[in-house]
């Protein structure tokens, strides 16, 4: 099969165009024809060597899947050759990840594809609709009628987090930059703040009365994590999926009797079960802001990290398609 490879950590530079053997099919495993694929942040942190321990090179790397069954291995029992999935692959799992023909995975992992939706728009929901539902629905326990502010509302996580938000009966806020506003605003925010601008902490004080807001989800990082405190009502909680480069002062965080919670996602079919649900109603819908081959992938990745395609901003997942 062909194959990105990861040869060394470094610039998009360090993946090489490969045929390379596919893996085998072990016990509770399924085979599965990679249709599309797509790019997160987790893909370029692993590719300019953030997780080195984790990931022995040559590495074949990727964490979202649209693709058909090709084969099924001994005690599966849930899935057919045939069958459309989609699903995230095991993350620093032992068989490799997305950016290649195939991929095998455990079928516990997978989930039937939405009929609704084409391979690459399935494929840019699998981690960071996970994400987004553990982090709102597992850690937070996120309510109706409750609120949450979103920090970063146009990102990947962020735009799905939104809709999952708005589906769930939340009051949502959300920091972006102006010229996002009315993109947010379409996927469901309530109030957008623009984080240039604006003192975010007076906003949110401001248009809660200074109540604060029971959730807030942090998907860029800085010393959001210091500062949430003044914006959350008392027993709020605040979860993050960034990793803290430097320790910050959370002493404020005993005033509000608050709640911390830090994920890095795992991989289960009871999300993307749910997360299916959404998907087929229309109350969660899939954002493509850009589409690349599999050639294309070191491509894909500056693109990602510029946040620029043809020098324009985009909104949405950097999409592959592989077949």
């Amino acid at each position: 099969m062909k194959a990105i490879v990861l040869k060394k950590f470094g610039g998009p530079e360090s993946f090489e165009l490969q045929d390379v053997k596919i893996p085998e099919v072990g016990i509770g495993e399924l085979l599965v024809r990679v249709i599309a694929t797509a790019i997160n942040p987790l893909d370029y942190q692993i590719r300019r060597g953030d997780y080195p321990d984790y990931v022995p090179l040559p590495a074949i790397i990727g964490h979202d899947v649209s693709g058909v069954v090709e084969k099924v291995g001994p005690g599966v029992a849930d899935f057919a050759v045939g069958d459309e999935v989609f699903y995230t692959p095991q993350i620093f799992g032992p068989k490799g990840g997305s950016y290649a023909q195939y991929n095998v995975v455990p079928e516990t992992l997978v989930t039937r594809k939405p009929a609704n939706l084409t391979h690459e728009e399935a494929a840019s929901t699998t981690l960071v609709g996970g994400t987004a539902w553990e982090a709102l629905v597992t850690r937070a326990r996120l309510r109706p009628a409750e609120s949450v502010l979103i920090h970063g509302g146009a990102g990947g996580v962020g735009s799905i987090a939104i809709q999952l938000a708005k589906a769930m009966g939340a009051t949502v806020y959300t920091t972006c930059r102006e010229r996002d506003q009315a993109f947010v605003r379409e996927l469901g925010a309530d109030h957008a703040i623009d984080f240039t601008s604006q003192d975010y902490i007076k906003e949110i004080a401001d248009l809660t009365g200074k109540k604060g807001v029971n959730v807030v989800f942090d998907t860029i990082g800085g010393m959001t994590l210091s500062q949430s405190p003044h914006v959350l009502s008392d027993a709020g909680r605040v979860v993050s999926i960034v990793d803290l480069a430097t320790p910050q002062n959370l002493v404020a965080a005993w005033g509000v009797n608050a709640e911390y919670h830090f994920v890095f996602t795992r991989q289960n079919r009871g999300k993307l079960l749910a997360l299916k649900t959404l998907l087929e109603s229309g109350r969660v819908r899939p954002i493509i802001g850009a589409k690349f081959s599999l050639e294309q992938i070191p491509e894909a990745h500056s693109v990602l990290e510029r946040g620029e395609v043809d020098g324009k901003p985009f909104h949405g997942k950097v999409v592959i398609s592989v077949a």
